[in-house]
Formats: C-alpha cells, structure tokens, sequence
C-alpha cells in the first residue's frame, strides 16, 4: 500500500529523531574519544536530517510538492574512512567493559540505521515518481551511515572485517 507523501515525511521525522536519540545518548556513555566524536558527527547530520524534513514538511503543506534539492552529507566517504582504519585500530584501546558497551551502542545504531533505510527504500518502491528522489537521497545517506556505523561495530569486536570486507584469513589459499 503507498503511503502519501505528508505521512512519509512524518514517519521520516520519527525515524530520524529516534536515530539522533541513539546517537545523543551514545556519545554520554562513550569513553573514547575517537568513538565521542565520531557519534557527536552522526548525532548532529542526523539533527540536520530533522532540520531539512520539517523544512520539506513546511513546503509540503504550502504547495502539494516537495523539490529535489540535494541534501548534503558531511560524514567522510566509505573509502576515506577505510584509508583511516589503521589510526583507528590504534586510537582503540578500549577496556572489556568499555569495548561491550561500544559494542552494544553500535548494536543500536546498526539496527537504527537498518530500520531507517528499510523505511526510504520502501518510500523510493512505492511514492510517486515526483516525491522519489528526496527519498532517494535520504535512503542514500542512511546507507553509508549504516557502513561507517557497521565499520565501527566490526573494528570493536575484531571480527576481521571492514566494510563487509574480510581483512584475513585463516585458511591457506
């Protein structure tokens, strides 16, 4: 069933506010402050995400339409924070307790992400074709906060992955 275009834009407002939420309350509990930083970064787009629906919400509600301006994001690309993942590995020396409670943050956050994207890929599938490409850019966003929050996540629990690429192996090739 579509969904029209003033109720997606609102359910937007709720998903992106309770993403901001975890991302706030993340950075009161983190310890490192690579990890506060970087959370305070993802707190404050998301709030900028806030900022420009209720601004789209405002001309929705003027003119039936929503433009295809293109929302900025201020986060560094998936492969400039790959260049930077041996700094990171440095900067983390985390404690057992400190590293379960980063992990458990980024949990969260990647379920948060996840849910988010879900929500604009579902907008892009059934909006009109007018209303697709705010949507578009937002599904487009939340994708490579889901990567940088996925990287995060995999460098805190050592798996051997980054970016959803394994770093080594222990089999013999």
């Amino acid at each position: 069933m579509a969904t029209g275009v003033e109720e997606a834009i609102r359910t937007a407002l709720e998903f992106e506010a309770k993403v901001r939420d975890v991302y706030a309350q993340a950075v009161t509990r983190s310890t490192d402050p690579a990890a506060r930083s970087t959370l305070q970064v993802l707190a404050g787009e998301e709030q900028s995400h806030l900022d420009f629906l209720h601004a789209k919400l405002e001309e929705w509600k003027k003119s039936g339409r929503v433009s295809a301006e293109k929302l900025a994001m201020t986060l560094p690309s998936k492969e400039a924070l790959s260049r930077g993942r041996q700094g990171l590995r440095k900067q983390m020396q985390l404690s057992a307790a400190d590293r379960a409670k980063a992990e458990a943050t980024l949990r969260m956050a990647v379920t948060a992400e996840a849910e988010v994207g879900a929500f604009y890929k579902r907008m892009v599938d059934e909006l009109p074709a007018e209303s697709r490409p705010l949507f578009a850019r937002f599904l487009e966003i939340e994708s490579g906060h889901l990567a940088i929050v996925q990287a995060e996540l995999d460098s805190v629990t050592g798996l051997g992955y980054w970016f959803d690429v394994q770093e080594f192996r222990l089999e013999a090739e």
